[in-house]
């Protein structure tokens, strides 16, 4: 729910003031939200298995945020730089932001996700 929360907020923000001035003509009138749904689904169920049950397992809460920020960096950046190597017209400037929301969301949601845990 961390995730999904501050990503959604995040989306709407952006989407203003950085999605549709650097690449809006790329972007979608509305979003698939099937899509969507299928990509936070996959995405949180690999924060909760690679990310916070091993740092639960170890005790740390500081593995959660570094293992958190480290699978956050990789997938965005994955992303990113697959666009900026296959697309014409993809904005380096996306790239670097999303990387950085990304590995940033990805930290604060496995840290959130292994307190609930140790709380349960």
């Amino acid at each position: 729910m961390v995730f999904l929360g501050l990503d959604f907020i995040w989306l709407r923000v952006a989407t203003k003031l950085l999605y549709k001035p650097e690449i809006g003509h790329l972007l979608l009138d509305k979003p698939n939200i099937a899509i969507s749904v299928g990509f936070y689904l996959l995405y949180v169920i690999g924060i909760i298995v690679l990310v916070v049950m091993p740092a639960h397992n170890q005790g740390s809460w500081l593995k959660a945020l570094g293992a958190g920020a480290l699978f956050g960096l990789v997938a965005y950046g994955t992303y990113d730089m697959t666009n900026l190597a296959t697309l014409k017209d993809w904005s380096i400037t996306v790239s670097l932001i999303d990387m950085a929301w990304g590995t940033t969301v990805t930290a604060l949601a496995a840290t959130a996700g292994y307190f609930v845990l140790k709380v349960i």
